[in-house]
Order: C-alpha cells, then sequence, then structure tokens
C-alpha cells in the first residue's frame, strides 16, 4: 500500500437510494478519467456524462466531479455520482478496478488527506465523530471539531508553550548573554497562564467525550421492584415487558435515551435473587456482567417495603469503584412526595415509574453523576479518550515544571513533555520542531 497507488470504493451506504456514489483518489488520472469517461474533464464542475464499460457501452449514467490535487481532499478526485442501486455500484466500482484502481481500505481517503496535511488528527477522527453522533447536540460539536475548534485551541496552547520553552532553551544554550530571560518574561506567570488554559480545554474535553460517548447506567434490583418500567418510562416506549410476576425479565434489554443530549445507554437486567431455574440463574449471571462494564448502578428499592437486607447484600456486592445511585420507586402508593435527597455516593431519588412522579429529578441525577455541567453546548467540541489521556499528562507535567522554576534543565524538560503529550493530539508539531522555531521567532544571536 502507497499513496501513489489509485484507490476507489462505494461512498454511500450500502442499500438502495436515489444516487449513489463512487470515490476515486490518486495522482495523475487524466487517462482514468478519459477511460471511464471517454473524454477530459473540466476541474471542480459538475458534468452530466455516461460512465462506459470497457466496450465503450454506458454502465450508467449521472455527475463526474473531478478535482486535481492540491485543491482537492486526498490528491486527485475523481466523484462518480450515479443511480443508487446495489448492482450499478458495483458494475461501476468493478470498472474502477479494471482500470488499475484498487480496493480503498477502511478510512483510506481520511488518512490520506491527513498525510496530505488537509487535516489533522482531530479533525481526521471528528469525521467518524459526525457520523456515529447519536443527537443533535454531539453532532454540533463534532462539526466543530472538524472545523477546526479543538485544534485551534490545542495550538493554541502550543504557541505559549513553545513561546516560554524558547526562553529557557536560550537561557540554557547562551549563557553568556547575560540576561535573566526568565525573570524579565515573567516565566512564572506564563507558567500560571498555560495551567489556567489547559485546564479549560480539558474540562471542554471532558464534557465533550460526555457528548460522545455517553455513559452506560444498569437497573439493578431484586425482582418486581420496577426495573422494567423505569427503562420504559426513560425510553418513552413500551421496551420491557411488566407484569406482576417476579423473574419476568431474563434477559439484559438495553436502550439509548437523551438527557439534554447526553447519549445515556440503560441496560435493564434479570432481578437480583437466589434462584435454581437455570435459565434465570444465566439472566443473573448477566446481569452482574453488565453491573461489571457499566459507569453507573441505579440501585431500584420498592419503597413500599423499604431497604431491606437483600437490599443491601446487592449493594455490597457492587463494586467498591462504581457509582450508584438509589432509587426509591412506587411512590404512588405511598403518601410521599418526589424527592432527590444527597448523600453517600449519588444519593437517592424518590420516584414512580407508573407516572413519571420524580423521573425528571433522576435524569438530573444522571447528568450530575456523569459529571455534565449543563449549559450551552455551544463551546464544547468532541474528544475521545486519547485526548483527554494526552490533556492530563500535559497537566501532570505542567504541574512538576512550577517546582522546577529555579533548575533550568528539569524545568526545560518538564515542558518539553508537555509539549511532547499535547503534540500528539493533533500530530502536527514534535519537540524536533522546537530549533527551528527558536532561530526563526527569537533572535539571539543579534
Amino acid at each position: 500500500m502507497t499513496e501513489s497507488d489509485i484507490i476507489a470504493a462505494i461512498a454511500t451506504a450500502p442499500g438502495r437510494g436515489g444516487i449513489g456514489v463512487v470515490r476515486v483518489s490518486g495522482p495523475r488520472l487524466d487517462a482514468f478519467v478519459t477511460a471511464l469517461i471517454g473524454k477530459p474533464l473540466s476541474p471542480r464542475r459538475a458534468t452530466l456524462t455516461a460512465f462506459n464499460d470497457a466496450r465503450r457501452s454506458a454502465i450508467d449514467e449521472g455527475i463526474a466531479l473531478y478535482f486535481p490535487a492540491p485543491h482537492s481532499y486526498t490528491g486527485d478526485v475523481l466523484e462518480l455520482h450515479g443511480h443508487g442501486g446495489p448492482m450499478v455500484l458495483q458494475l461501476l466500482l468493478k470498472r474502477c478496478l479494471e482500470l488499475g484502481a484498487r480496493l480503498a481500505q477502511p478510512g483510506e481517503f481520511t488518512r490520506r488527506a491527513y498525510l496530505n496535511d488537509k487535516i489533522d488528527l482531530t479533525q481526521a477522527e471528528s469525521i467518524a465523530d459526525l457520523i456515529d453522533a447519536a443527537t443533535a447536540e454531539a453532532a454540533r460539536s463534532a462539526l466543530r471539531s472538524l472545523q477546526g475548534a479543538f485544534s485551534r485551541r490545542i495550538e493554541e496552547l502550543l504557541d505559549a508553550l513553545v513561546e516560554l520553552r524558547m526562553l529557557v532553551e536560550a537561557a540554557l544554550d547562551f549563557p553568556d548573554e547575560d540576561v535573566e530571560l526568565i525573570k524579565q518574561s515573567d516565566g512564572a506567570g506564563r507558567l500560571a497562564a498555560l495551567q489556567d488554559r489547559l485546564q479549560e480545554v480539558l474540562s471542554a474535553s471532558q464534557q465533550g467525550s460526555l457528548l460522545r460517548e455517553g455513559m452506560r447506567v444498569v437497573l439493578a434490583g431484586q425482582p418486581n421492584v420496577g426495573k422494567s418500567s423505569l427503562l420504559n418510562r426513560l425510553a418513552g416506549e413500551e421496551l420491557a415487558i411488566v407484569t406482576d410476576i417476579p423473574g419476568t425479565t431474563r434477559d439484559a434489554i438495553r436502550q439509548s435515551v437523551s438527557i439534554e443530549g447526553i447519549p445515556v445507554h440503560v441496560i435493564d437486567t434479570a432481578g437480583l435473587r437466589p434462584s435454581s431455574d437455570p435459565v434465570e440463574q444465566l439472566g443473573i449471571a448477566r446481569t452482574w456482567e453488565a453491573i461489571g462494564q457499566a459507569d453507573l448502578v441505579l440501585l431500584l428499592v420498592d419503597a413500599t417495603h423499604g431497604e431491606a437486607a437483600a437490599d443491601r447484600e446487592i449493594m455490597g456486592k457492587l463494586p467498591a469503584a462504581l457509582p450508584r445511585l438509589k432509587v426509591m420507586n412506587k411512590i404512588d402508593l405511598l403518601p410521599r412526595p418526589p424527592a432527590f435527597e444527597r448523600g453517600r455516593d449519588a444519593g437517592t431519588v424518590w420516584l414512580s415509574a407508573k407516572t413519571g412522579d420524580g423521573v425528571d429529578l433522576l435524569r438530573r441525577a444522571l447528568l450530575e453523576a456523569a459529571g455534565w455541567l449543563g449549559g450551552s453546548t455551544e463551546g464544547l467540541f468532541m474528544a475521545r479518550e486519547r485526548h483527554l489521556q494526552a490533556l492530563q499528562l500535559g497537566r501532570t507535567h505542567l504541574e512538576l515544571a512550577t517546582h522546577q522554576v529555579a533548575n533550568l534543565e528539569l524545568f526545560a524538560e518538564e515542558l518539553r513533555l508537555v509539549q511532547q503529550a499535547l503534540g500528539t493530539i493533533t500530530g502536527q508539531f514534535t519537540s524536533d520542531d522546537l530549533l527551528g522555531e527558536i532561530f526563526s521567532r527569537f533572535c539571539v544571536g543579534k
């Protein structure tokens, strides 16, 4: 696989549609275009034409668009917009392969765009995030990342970091200049400002990660406490069978819901109790498996009976580090209003899954447990786990740098490690670039 290969793929989703697109990318596509179309194409102009097979018979008729490099996404690009029938598209793709193209690998068009400096790594990842977005807020945040909002914040941090590193490196490498560069340029103040700005980016990234990933919530508890009723209430439709017979739910039922734009993946599970029924035992085993993969557990308790020893036993078996929220259900059978009580872990919500009273309190408690700060999503952008890890690593090294201001060698090393961590996010800047930055932007030799 080389970047000089011509690659081709069907760019529209599988199945029937009004329009289907085959995309071709590679260097010097003029001969390829002539063989397929029978004539050259004007750059960046839509042309109605026939797409021909080897015998000059038309496979299909549609719109051809030719984007020669460098005014394109990946290099020379040819897009063939034809009818969206699966067989027509397969025949057109087959013809492209006959003309010397090879089938593109998953993500290869975007990879070429990155290698051609059309987008950086975060923008490349945001393309997949935009396609996979489960809520309108997630789609808007992914689009902001694709348009470079996240990249610009990282580049601003790197620019400020490079300025500080230049001062430190100059003080280390040119001591004969006899200038107190770090003091005169307020190195400590620059470092503190960097810490504040990085924390702002990290906070926005953590909120954006919630928009992308959401949270996995498992409904757990004894049989017949209302887990399936609560799932149905959160989903707004009858997904799970609800009866008065304990043990009705035998397998996990999964449903994603949106709460203020945050995807919440709710899993209804089999009731937890001793059982000799082998099918119910399998369901209980799957419940514990789901709990092990959860971000939060809702432990449902029948409020008419109060918290029993069995409920406390279930609570005691939950993983110690797993957040949990107690839900006292069936308040419609009690003279008690809905409420949210803060307390140990995420607290307790009193509600009725049957009537819906108190479910809004549960939704707000779920967002709070997830760390959602609320408010407008306008300033958020998509972030992945690797972005969060890089930002957290950069924050750690900045904190270590604050203790080494008096020791320039160690101070410089910590700053280098910060730059290395942040540079992995966009993939556009490495510490090897620093020397060029020093001599191009900072005059030390007069």
